[in-house]
């Protein structure tokens, strides 16, 4: 879907980071996603930082949609620098626009846990939300890793910072993107920001999306040119058909039954 820009000077308190909070930033995202309507009014927030365990990132075009960021009641969109960010914030992706990732990652746990069926996104979200918040103080929840012990795409922070773990290396995140890679020895402590469950994802061989800063590694995938091109300050996207292919060809590699997309509804809350 195109997301409707929002008029006023200074940007909404939309941005999230590799932790999971929601702060005011002017750059943009290539990825949204939803944790239930968490503003105002006043299209601010408030203290709730989430009013389901559904979280999800989305595509930001899908069929030609156009809808408002935060409309009364409704949903607030939120926006990532990428696919390795929203999970490290612990989205997972949407069964309706990203619904071969949303199966591929679904798949990649169930190989990871060795089940015997693919679990299903409600049970995808009580499990993801007992691992990233902590039910006393509803802070993100992280844990003390070895460098070397961690897939690529995991995000950790190290030396007060958060960076990508990507080939032996650790890449600075920002909000425009990744810092130059520097090294890491595998024994290096850092604290794990993914929760464990993505990162055992990660490990089966579920391939994020990442920004293209990152370079290009043969662990991720890149978002679509069309993506890239739309990108501008008023309205942008990613083309949600030219993504998509890509992954059903993969996935169907991998022999995972992938539907097509039921059609988003035009009023509600976002569907999982």
């Amino acid at each position: 879907m195109d997301v409707m820009t929002d008029t006023r000077t200074s940007p909404l308190q939309n941005r999230v980071t590799p932790t999971g909070e929601i702060i005011s930033h002017p750059a943009r995202g290539m990825l949204m996603g939803n944790r239930g309507c968490i503003h105002n009014p006043e299209r601010t927030l408030g203290v709730t930082r989430w009013r389901t365990r559904m979280w999800i990132s989305c595509v930001l075009y899908w069929r030609g949609r156009r809808r408002d960021v935060m409309p009364p009641g409704r949903w607030t969109a939120l926006f990532f620098l990428d696919e390795v960010t929203a999970l490290s914030a612990g989205h997972r992706p949407c069964g309706y626009c990203r619904r071969a990732d949303h199966l591929w990652f679904a798949e990649s746990w169930r190989a990871a846990g060795g089940m015997a069926a693919r679990p299903r996104a409600a049970e995808l979200d009580v499990w993801l939300h007992a691992e990233r918040v902590d039910r006393r103080t509803r802070s993100k929840v992280t844990r003390p890793a070895a460098a070397g012990d961690l897939p690529d795409g995991a995000m950790v922070r190290h030396d007060g910072a958060s960076a990508l773990l990507c080939e032996g290396a650790l890449l600075p995140w920002s909000f425009d993107g990744y810092g130059a890679p520097a090294p890491v020895s595998p024994r290096t402590r850092v604290e794990l920001l993914t929760p464990p469950s993505i990162v055992a994802v990660l490990a089966a061989g579920y391939r994020p999306l990442v920004h293209p800063s990152a370079g290009t590694p043969p662990s991720f995938r890149q978002f679509p040119s069309a993506s890239l091109a739309r990108l501008d300050h008023q309205v942008y996207g990613v083309g949600f058909e030219l993504l998509e292919q890509g992954v059903l060809d993969e996935v169907r590699e991998r022999g995972i039954a992938a539907p097509h997309p039921a059609p988003l509804p035009l009023h509600g809350r976002l569907p999982e």
